[in-house]
């Protein structure tokens, strides 16, 4: 009897990963009339199971803590499922001589499920750092280009702030900020008096009743998820929305291992392992979005080898891996006695900052070049596990005398972290390592990491800030940075601040990129990298609403193009 050979399902579109990016691309590309499928290597997400909004510690074992206490290594137990620094079965090394650290996610929605919600759109001089001051390179698009879409996703995830004709901070299409705290007022009067802007911040958490989301409730919880959806995710507001079109299809636990190339030289599919039954598996498509984030997106093309792309797909250029930077990161605070008289309150509000320092001295020349902005915030939060930990280390006690030191120390500190641009380095990149694989037999990445004289000027510069801003305050500033070392200034490690991008970046020439501005691969016409690996340059923002923004654009062009029969 003829046996009948059933050739696989094509969808319109393939995306690798449910993130910031992912999720965009999959609400935008199902609302224009493409079927797509979503590869997440990680497990479902159930915001009424998995959530810890309002959970108290006596409902958790250890309190929290862990055994051992080692909950604290992933940001504790109380977060929204997202991630971790070390994932068992999946190592990734870093080379002799660099310091680095790697916060993956493996979960539907990534890290967007308790990332900070700060939403700050890149200014134009951040498009043409090299046209400013001839370091790094130029996008090949422009702040007018991008415009447009940071006013769409904005619109639709919601983002509150003011509009405030800062430069460095360009304005967009803003709720009703919340009204800031007793904190913030204090260091709002200290930044005017030594000439330092300070402006409600720009977070992606909704202060009005929008698309059918309930505005913030004021808990304060953002970091472990929010049941309401007040405050924005992929697994909440993007991913849903594609669900309800009929032209989405999820598969999660699948880590997928190759982008396959046919002998047209276009992809045609990617290979994945399941990990329920830890089988090899395809999923066909037409086009195919990568959004796995930066180094895993990098990671996945460079194990595309093919006879056409013998040193990854997509890598004619040779710069897949290369130009990986994170955010220059440093931190410190002070204490302020004036705190120590509050009558004990519920500290209201948002579950991030309520304002923001963007960068001030965009207007002069600076020891360094570039610019950073500061993040702040302290007083009367909900106590966390090692809330107390470094008062103990100032204070000898015991019993009630200590615990009454802790309860007068309680809400009077405050503090800053810096937030600033690297420029790209030679000696900052990931390869595949040659020797080690996953659990999957999947080769991981290798990273090397050197931060430039740049840099550490900049980490110098934050510390100064925060102690004249503290000072100016009336506080105390306390600090264990030094000039030297492994962490000068106090500026972290590489990955620490989880702002990692560059790997797959976009350019005029394939020569010198792997993208064009429409973040689609000059080498495979139907592969698109949509997330932040795609960045020319690593402003002082955040990079989330960037990644959204550019998301959306490429899934136009994308959708454009299919209609055209150009992919």
């Amino acid at each position: 009897m003829a046996q009948v050979t059933r050739s696989p399902k094509v969808y319109d579109v393939c995306i690798i990963g449910s993130g910031a990016s992912g999720g965009t691309a999959a609400k935008i590309l199902t609302e224009g009339g493409f079927s797509v499928v979503m590869l997440e290597a990680g497990p479902p997400l159930n915001p009424e199971k998995d959530f810890k909004e309002h959970v108290w510690p006596y409902q958790l074992p250890h309190r929290g803590v862990g055994v051992g206490g080692r909950a604290a290594d992933n940001f504790g137990e109380f977060l929204a499922p997202n991630g971790a620094w070390e994932i068992e079965g999946e190592p990734y090394t870093v080379a002799t001589g660099s310091r680095f650290r790697w916060f993956r996610s493996r979960i539907v929605g990534g890290r967007t499920n308790h990332w900070g919600r700060i939403a700050l759109r890149f200014a134009p001089v951040d498009f043409k750092s090299r046209s400013t001051d001839g370091m790094g390179d130029d996008w090949p698009i422009t702040y007018e280009d991008v415009a447009p879409y940071y006013d769409k996703v904005e619109s639709y995830i919601g983002v509150f702030g003011t509009k405030e004709n800062v430069s460095s901070a360009p304005d967009g299409v803003f709720m009703p900020p919340p009204k800031p705290r007793c904190t913030e007022t204090i260091i709002k009067k200290a930044c005017d008096k030594i000439g330092v802007i300070c402006i409600p911040s720009r977070l992606a958490v909704i202060t009005q009743a929008h698309n059918g989301r309930a505005a913030c409730h004021y808990c304060g919880q953002c970091g472990r998820g929010c049941i309401s959806a007040s405050n924005f995710s992929s697994s909440q507001v993007m991913i849903p929305f594609a669900e309800k079109t009929g032209r989405f299809t999820l598969i999660t636990g699948a880590m997928a291992r190759e982008i396959v190339v046919s002998k047209s030289g276009k992809a045609e599919s990617v290979s994945y392992i399941d990990k329920a039954s830890r089988t090899e598996k395809k999923v066909y498509a037409k086009a195919f979005v990568v959004g796995a984030s930066a180094c895993e997106s990098a990671r996945l093309l460079l194990n595309s080898k093919s006879s056409l792309f013998p040193n990854g797909l997509g890598n004619t250029s040779g710069v897949i891996g290369r130009y990986l930077t994170d955010s220059v990161g440093s931190s410190g605070g002070g204490v302020f006695p004036q705190l120590t008289k509050m009558p004990p309150h519920n500290h209201d509000g948002v579950g991030g900052m309520h304002m923001y320092m963007p960068w001030w001295k965009f207007d002069r020349k600076n020891e360094f070049l570039r610019g950073y902005h500061i993040e702040f915030g302290g007083g009367r939060t909900l106590p966390g596990v090692g809330e107390f930990h470094s008062l103990c280390e100032f204070n000898e006690g015991y019993g009630s005398s200590l615990k009454q030191r802790c309860r007068g120390a309680y809400g009077t500190y405050i503090g800053f972290a810096g937030r600033g641009e690297m420029i790209p380095n030679e000696q900052s990149y990931c390869d595949i390592d040659p020797n080690t694989v996953d659990e999957w037999g999947i080769p991981v990445l290798r990273f090397h990491w050197q931060w430039s004289e740049n840099e550490i000027k900049m980490a110098r510069d934050m510390q100064q800030t925060f102690r004249e801003i503290t000072e100016a305050a009336g506080g105390t500033y306390y600090s264990d940075v030094a000039p030297d070392g492994p962490h000068p200034y106090g500026i972290e490690d590489g990955g620490v601040i989880i702002h990692e991008l560059g790997c797959v970046r976009m350019g005029n020439t394939p020569k010198t990129s792997a993208l064009n501005g429409y973040c689609q691969s000059h080498d495979v016409k139907n592969v698109f990298v949509t997330d932040a690996a795609s960045f020319v340059s690593n402003p002082d923002k955040n990079p989330t609403l960037t990644i959204m923004a550019l998301s959306w654009r490429a899934s136009d062009y994308l959708m454009d193009e299919a209609k055209k029969g150009n992919l």
